[in-house]
C-alpha cells in the first residue's frame, strides 16, 4: 500500500503523525509481481508529457504517461493537511432541499479544542440558491468541466497515465458537476487509535462552496475513513487491550491478542458501557455484540491455541458455567478462582492449583494461554458429545436435469468440485502427491438427482464409480452401506472420472423437472447417523414429487412489498427437513442459478440453508463462459474454508445484563435456549443484544463469553470461548468515545433483517430511519454541548454512520420499488449471517479508478513491502471522469465499468492487441489477460489484493461498457452517495436526518406514523412522491 505522503492530498494521513506507535505489522500481502516497467510496441511509458499528442474523442493518439518518480503530490498540486494537534477549522453545511433552507458563513477557527468536544458540526441558516447542483447539474455562472465533479483524488493531472488534455467534452448521458475548489481542512479521522496521551481529537471539518450550497466533498467520507486506518495499520499491530476503538470493519489489520478478544471475532458497539439502561436509553445505542467465532485469521496473528485437559475437562464456573478466562481471579492462597461473570467464588481443582503471587497472579500464568488469550479453543470430554465425533462427511448433491444441462451449469458444477477436491499441478508436492484440501478424516460423497434420485458407490477398490438408482421418492433410503463416503485423495480416478462423465451421462435424459425436497430427505438418510454437510446445485424451480413448488411470485408490484408470506416458507415438509437436520447436525449450501433470471422460490429453497447455518450461492442469470470462473471459486471457497458441524452456541455477561435476543442463521426453540446451528464456518456471524437486569457498577468491568461448542472437520470436539471486557461508566458522554460504528450498524442491518418477517418493508425502513435519527438527536441533546440549533453535530465515532444507515436503505434486501422476491430474501439472508468486513463493503462498495494509477501504484512499496493501493472514491457519478475506466467491488460482485469515450491505448495495454474498442471486448470475459504491459500488471495486482479482503463470495470482473452491457445498470445501482434504489443521495440524506433532529430539540417530531424509509413523509410540505 502507499505510504503517507501518498495521501497527504486526501488529508488521510501525515508522515509527521505524533501517535504512538506499537510494533510494526507483518507483511500481509505479498502479490505475483510482474516485471516492470514494460516496454510495449509503439508505446513509452516513460516518455516526456509532451512527447506524445494528447488523446481526445476525435483522436486515437498515444496517451501521455506519467513521468518516472513523479510524486502524487506533485501531480496533485494539492496542500498538506495541518498537523496533528493544530487547531482545526470547523466549516459549515450549507443548502437549500426544496422547502427546507441552508445557508450561512464560515464558523471562526477555534484554538485549543478540548477532548470533550468530539463532533463534527454543521450551520443550517438562511436560504441561499437552489439544490440543482445536488444532482450534478450546474447552476448559472458555474463553469463546466469534462470530469464530472472533480474529487481530491481525480484531479485531472497533465502527465497521469492515459489522461493527457482534455479537449472539449462531447455529450455524455451523465449530468456535468460543479468544479468545486478543494479546500485542504480535513484532520486525518482517528479509526480506534486517537485518544491516546490525552490528544485533542480531530472533528471533520464541512465547507461550503462559494455559491453557498452543500460541497459533497466536505461531508464525511467512507473512502477517505477507509484509507487513512489502513495505512496506519499497515505499519501498526492492533493491541486488543490497550486500545479501546476496533479497527473499521472493512481495513485489514493484525490483532495482537493480549487476553481482549480480537475484533475478527467479537466486535461491542460500545466499549464503554452506560451503567444503567436509563443511560443507555439517551444514546438512542444498542448495546450489542458481532460475532463471527470461527473468522479466519490472517499472516503475523498468532494462532489459536487448543488445549486438552483431559477427562475433567476445562475449569468453568459452578454457577453460571463460565470457562476460564483472562479475567477472573485467584485468591486464598490459588485454593479460588472467582467468576468475573457472576462473582462467585469456586473451588480451583487440585490438578490445575498453581500459588499466586502477592498480587494475586498465579506464577503459572504465561504458561496458560487460557488466562492470557481472549479467544482460545477447549478439547472436551465425552460428556461433551452428542454422537461419536467423525471426520465432517461432504455430501455432493448435484441436480443433472434438463436445465442444468443446456446452460452448462451441470459441467461447470462438476469443474469446481473437482478444482476444489484436488486442485492443479501447482497443488502437488515435491514427492509428487497431492496436497489435501480437506482435513485427515473428512470424506466425500456423491448423489445426483432429477426426478429419481441416484447414488454412486466410489470406493476405492472399483475400477469404475456404481450408480443406484433411488425410485421411491416418499420415503428414500441408502442403497449400500460402503463406498458412499471415501477419503477423495485414495479415490481420485474413480471420481474424477465420474464427474467428467456426468455431463454425458445425462446428456440424452433430460427430464425437466427436478425432485429437490425428496433428496434432501436422501442427504438426510445418509448422514444422520454422523451429521456433516451438504453441497446442493440447482438449475430450476423444484416442481417434482413430494414438496414441489410452485410459482408464488406472479411480478405483481403492488402487493409485493407488502407481502411478507413470499420472503418465508409455510410449506410442512421444507420446516420439517431443517429441524430435521439441525437436530442430526447436519447443514446445507445451496448453489442456485435461476434459469434466465426467472423463479426459484428462494424464500423456501434457502430456508433449509439458512435455518441449518449454511450459506446460499446465488446466481440470477447464470451464463457458463462467464460465470464459471467465480462458480469454481466459491465451490472451492466453500469446501477448504474452517467448517465445523453440530454446533451449539451460548453467550454469557455480567450480573446487570442479560440476553436480550439473538439475530442471525439458527435455530433456537426456546428463549434462552442455546442456539442450535447444524454447521458454521469461517464468514458466518450472529448478532447479540443485551438489556439491563439491574445496575452496573461503575468500579467494575463488564465482561462478555461466547462458547461455541461444535466438531472441526478432522473429527474433534471443541469448544471456542471468545472473551471481552468493556470498562463502565456512569456518564454516558463519555461512552460515545469508545462507540464501534461497525458492530452499530451491523446489529441494527441483523435486527431490521429479522423484522422482515414479521413487519412490511415499509416500516423496516421507516424503523432504520428513525434508529438512525433516535442516535444523531440524543448526542445532539445530551451530549454535544453549547452549539447554535442550526448546528448538525456528529459523534466523531458515528460520522459515516448515516452513509451506511443509507446504504441500508438501498439494499436489495430493504429497497423500496420493485424486487424480484428471490434476490430480496436472498440477501435478506445474507446480511443476517455477514460479518464486519463483509458488510462493510455491501453497504458501501469500493470504487478504485484505474485509468489514472500512478507508475508504482498496483506493486509492492519497496520499504514496506506492502502493496501500494490507489485511494478509492466516493461511489458518485460525480467522480466519473470522461473516458476513465473503474473497479467498484460490493464483496458480492466486482464489475469493471468503462466509459464509452476510453482510450483505446488503454484498452490495448489492459486486454491486449486487437482489444482497442468497447465493441471489440469478450463480454462474457471474467478475468483480465496476462500481458507484459505495466497497466495490466498494476490491475492484476490491485485484484489479486482485494481477493484478500473480502467474506465468502469469489472476485471476478464483470465487463459493464457504458452504452453496450446490462451491468451498467447494477454498476449505476452500487453508486450509493447518488440519488437511487427508491432513495435520496447522500447530501439529501444528511439534510434530511438534520431537519428530524431539529423537530426532535423542539419536541415536534411524530414517531406514531414512520411508514416509508424516511420520516419526512410525516410532515407536511415535505413529502417526497419519488421515494415511494
Amino acid at each position: 500500500m502507499s505510504d503517507f505522503q501518498m495521501y497527504h492530498s486526501l488529508a488521510q494521513g501525515d508522515s509527521d503523525d505524533q501517535r504512538p506507535r506499537t510494533q510494526p505489522a507483518p507483511l500481509q500481502f505479498q502479490p505475483p509481481i510482474a516485471p516492470s516497467p514494460y516496454q510495449q510496441v509503439g508505446t513509452n511509458y516513460n516518455a516526456a508529457p509532451d512527447a506524445y499528442p494528447p488523446y481526445s474523442n476525435a483522436q486515437t493518439g498515444a496517451p501521455n504517461y506519467p513521468a518516472p518518480n513523479t510524486s502524487y503530490n506533485q501531480m496533485q498540486g494539492h496542500v498538506l493537511p495541518p498537523q496533528s494537534g493544530t487547531p482545526v477549522q470547523d466549516g459549515v453545511l450549507a443548502a437549500q432541499m426544496g422547502g427546507l433552507d441552508l445557508g450561512g458563513q464560515a464558523a471562526p477557527a477555534r484554538a485549543g479544542k478540548k477532548k470533550k468536544d468530539r463532533h463534527a458540526h454543521h450551520v443550517l441558516e438562511a436560504p441561499s440558491g437552489s439544490s440543482a447542483a445536488f444532482n450534478g447539474i450546474p447552476s448559472m455562472g458555474i463553469p463546466t468541466t469534462p470530469f464530472l465533479n472533480n474529487d481530491p483524488s481525480i484531479q485531472p493531472r497533465q502527465d497521469a497515465q492515459f489522461g493527457g488534455q482534455q479537449n472539449a467534452p462531447q455529450m455524455s448521458p451523465y449530468p456535468v458537476g460543479v468544479n468545486t475548489p478543494f479546500n485542504q481542512g480535513q484532520q486525518p479521522p482517528n479509526a480506534g487509535f486517537g485518544f491516546q496521551n490525552g490528544a485533542p481529537e480531530p472533528t471533520a471539518s464541512v465547507a461550503s462552496s462559494p455559491q453557498g450550497r452543500v460541497d459533497p466533498d466536505q461531508i464525511p467520507s467512507v473512502p477517505g475513513s477507509r484509507d487513512a486506518s489502513t495505512q496506519f495499520y499497515l505499519r501498526n499491530v492492533y493491541p486488543t487491550l490497550e486500545q479501546h476503538l476496533p479497527p473499521p470493519g472493512a481495513v485489514s489489520f493484525v490483532a495482537y491478542d493480549q487476553g481482549n478478544s480480537s475484533p475478527k471475532f467479537t466486535r461491542l458497539t460500545m466499549n464503554n458501557i452506560p451503567s444503567t439502561a436509563e443511560a443507555l436509553r439517551s444514546t438512542g445505542l444498542p448495546l450489542g455484540l458481532l460475532l463471527q467465532p470461527l473468522a479466519p485469521l490472517q499472516a503475523g496473528e498468532l494462532e489459536i491455541p487448543v488445549l486438552d485437559f483431559g477427562d475433567t475437562g476445562p475449569p468453568r464456573c459452578h454457577r453460571c458455567r463460565a470457562y476460564i478466562n483472562p479475567f477472573m481471579t485467584f485468591r486464598s492462597g490459588g485454593n479460588k478462582f472467582v467468576c468475573n461473570m457472576c462473582t462467585y467464588p469456586n473451588d480451583v481443582p487440585p490438578e490445575y492449583y498453581s500459588a499466586i503471587t502477592p498480587q494475586g497472579a498465579r506464577l503459572d500464568r504465561e504458561q496458560r494461554p487460557e488466562l492470557m488469550r481472549g479467544t482460545v479453543e477447549f478439547l472436551v470430554p465425552k460428556e461433551y458429545w452428542s454422537k461419536e465425533p467423525v471426520g465432517l462427511r461432504w455430501l455432493f448433491l448435484i441436480d443433472v436435469c434438463q436445465e442444468s444441462l443446456n446452460k452448462g451449469y451441470l459441467e461447470a458444477f462438476c469443474e469446481g468440485i473437482t478444482g476444489a477436491l484436488y486442485g492443479g499441478d501447482a497443488d502437488e508436492s515435491a514427492d509428487g502427491e497431492l496436497k489435501r484440501r480437506i482435513p485427515p478424516g473428512a470424506k466425500v460423497g456423491f448423489v445426483t438427482f432429477d426426478k429419481d434420485i441416484h447414488f454412486y458407490n466410489v470406493n476405492p477398490a472399483l475400477e469404475q464409480a456404481q450408480m443406484m438408482i433411488m425410485p421411491d421418492m416418499d420415503e428414500p433410503f441408502v442403497p449400500f452401506s460402503e463406498g458412499l463416503f471415501v477419503d477423495p485423495y485414495e479415490s481420485k480416478s474413480i471420481i474424477t472420472s465420474l464427474l467428467n462423465q456426468l455431463p454425458a451421462l445425462f446428456a440424452d435424459v433430460k427430464n425437466p423437472e427436478p425432485a429437490l425436497l425428496p433428496s434432501l430427505n436422501a442427504a438426510l438418510a445418509a448422514l444422520e447417523m454422523t451429521g456433516g454437510k451438504v453441497i446442493c446445485s440447482l438449475a430450476a424451480l423444484p416442481t417434482w414429487g413430494p414438496g414441489r413448488l410452485f410459482l408464488r411470485d406472479t411480478g405483481n408490484t403492488q402487493n409485493a412489498e407488502n407481502d411478507k408470506k413470499l420472503l418465508t416458507t409455510e410449506h410442512p415438509g421444507w420446516k420439517k427437513i431443517a429441524e430435521k437436520m439441525v437436530a442430526s447436525g447436519i447443514g446445507v449450501d445451496f448453489f442456485l442459478a435461476a434459469p434466465g433470471g426467472g423463479y426459484l422460490d428462494v424464500a423456501t429453497i434457502g430456508y433449509v440453508s439458512a435455518t441449518t447455518g449454511g450459506e446460499t450461492f446465488y446466481y440470477p442469470n447464470f451464463l457458463a463462459p462467464r460465470d464459471t470462473p467465480k462458480l469454481s471459486q466459491e465451490i472451492m471457497h466453500t469446501v477448504t474454508r474452517e467448517t465445523g458441524y453440530q454446533a451449539l452456541m451460548k453467550v454469557r455477561c455480567s450480573n446487570g445484563l442479560q440476553i436480550a435476543s439473538y439475530h442471525g442463521n439458527f435455530v433456537q426453540h426456546t428463549f434462552g435456549a442455546d442456539l442450535e446451528l447444524g454447521v458454521i464456518d469461517a464468514d458466518k456471524a450472529m448478532g447479540v443484544l443485551f438489556s439491563y437486569d439491574g445496575k452496573l457498577d461503575a468500579k467494575l468491568d463488564a465482561h462478555f463469553q461466547s462458547a461455541l461448542l461444535y466438531t472441526t472437520a478432522n473429527g474433534e470436539r471443541r469448544v471456542r470461548c471468545c472473551n471481552v471486557v468493556a470498562s463502565v461508566s456512569d456518564f454516558a458522554k463519555d461512552c460515545m468515545t469508545y462507540v464501534d460504528q461497525d458492530a452499530v450498524y451491523n446489529i441494527i442491518a441483523k435486527e431490521a433483517a429479522t423484522k422482515m418477517a414479521t413487519s412490511s418493508l415499509k416500516d423496516v425502513r421507516g424503523a432504520i430511519t428513525e434508529k438512525n435519527v433516535d442516535i444523531l438527536a440524543g448526542y445532539r441533546k445530551n451530549f454535544s454541548g453549547s452549539h447554535p440549533p442550526g448546528q448538525l453535530v456528529l459523534p466523531e465515532n458515528l460520522k459515516e454512520f448515516s452513509m451506511y444507515m443509507l446504504g441500508l436503505i438501498k439494499s436489495r434486501a430493504f429497497k423500496g420499488g420493485h424486487e424480484p422476491t428471490d434476490r430480496r430474501v436472498h440477501d435478506m439472508r445474507m446480511i443476517k449471517s455477514m460479518g464486519a468486513l463483509e458488510l462493510s463493503l455491501y453497504l458501501y462498495p469500493r470504487m478504485i479508478p484505474i485509468h489514472n494509477l500512478n507508475a508504482e501504484d498496483g506493486f509492492p512499496d519497496p520499504e514496506t513491502g506492502h502493496l501500494k493501493m490507489p485511494p478509492s472514491l466516493r461511489t458518485s457519478f460525480s467522480r466519473v471522469e470522461e473516458g476513465g475506466v473503474y473497479i467498484v467491488d460490493n464483496g458480492q460482485n466486482c464489475y469493471l465499468w468503462i466509459h464509452a469515450q476510453v482510450s483505446p491505448n488503454l484498452l490495448v495495454d489492459l486486454f491486449g492487441e486487437g482489444r482497442d474498442s468497447l465493441q471489440a471486448l469478450d463480454p462474457y470475459s471474467s478475468a483480465l489477460p496476462i500481458l507484459e504491459t505495466h497497466l495490466n500488471a498494476q490491475v492484476r495486482n490491485i485484484m489479486e489484493y482485494l481477493k484478500t479482503v473480502r467474506g465468502s463470495k469469489a472476485l471476478t470482473l464483470q465487463l459493464a461498457r457504458q452504452g453496450l452491457d446490462g451491468a451498467e445498470y447494477e454498476f449505476a445501482r452500487l453508486l450509493v452517495e447518488d440519488r437511487n434504489n427508491e432513495a435520496q443521495s447522500y447530501v439529501d440524506w444528511l439534510v434530511q436526518i438534520h431537519r428530524h433532529v431539529q423537530l426532535e430539540l423542539v419536541g415536534q417530531r411524530k414517531k406514531e406514523d414512520s411508514g416509508d424509509n424516511s420520516l419526512v413523509s410525516n410532515f407536511a410540505g415535505l413529502r417526497t412522491p419519488h421515494w415511494l
